[in-house]
């Protein structure tokens, strides 16, 4: 599951298993992207409302479809086979299309996707691109480009938080060697309504 050692919910002390209440799916299944943090529980608080207020909140503005589509990029551009295959199975439900989600995936990983998105998505993916890979040239041109295709400031920062988000957790998981076995591909917790409904579903 991974290089160190991780916890289950059935050995789980109280207080880990509160932690692991909140965020468990069926038959109290942790994502092993979730169970990584049990030596740490309060990282694993740390990393869900992140996750949380990136993907999964109402207030968010852009299509959830496309904050999901900028995260299969993103774990793409790093390599990053565990967060691609849960969040393509995200990405596949909220697109109802397996053709475009399996010619997306396809594309992503070789981080050539022109032909597939209007100008305006396109651009926000080639930023994702540009602070995954090219971060140290970042610039407020690179800004300057998602304003001249529409994207408002408020939508800016949501694009640049689920990137960052993103970077995160694929350098979380791909440097603690974290694989899907025992997970349940593309669970999450879908109550975006409500910041504090973590449970996967």
């Amino acid at each position: 599951m991974s290089w160190i050692k991780t916890i289950p919910y059935e050995e789980a002390d109280k207080s880990l298993k509160k932690v692991y209440d909140r965020v468990s799916g069926p038959n109290n299944n942790i994502d092993n992207v979730l169970s990584i943090h049990s030596l740490r529980p309060h990282t694993l608080l740390g990393h869900m409302t992140l996750y949380k207020a990136t993907i999964h909140n109402s207030n968010n503005t852009l299509p959830k479809w496309y904050l999901e589509a900028l995260g299969v990029y993103t774990s793409s551009l790093n390599k990053c086979d565990y967060c691609v295959e849960h969040h393509t199975a995200g990405l596949r439900r909220l697109l109802g299309d397996d053709e475009l989600t399996d010619t997306f995936l396809s594309k992503a990983k070789t981080g050539k996707i022109e032909d597939l998105f209007e100008a305006k998505h396109l651009c926000g993916f080639n930023y994702a691109k540009q602070i995954t890979l090219h971060l140290g040239k970042s610039s407020e041109n690179e800004i300057q480009k998602l304003r001249d295709v529409g994207f408002t400031d408020g939508e800016i920062l949501e694009i640049n938080q689920v990137v960052s988000y993103f970077n995160y957790v694929n350098r979380m998981v791909v440097s603690l060697g974290v694989n899907t076995d025992g997970d349940i591909i593309g669970l999450s917790p879908n109550n975006s309504d409500d910041p504090n409904s973590w449970n996967h579903e």
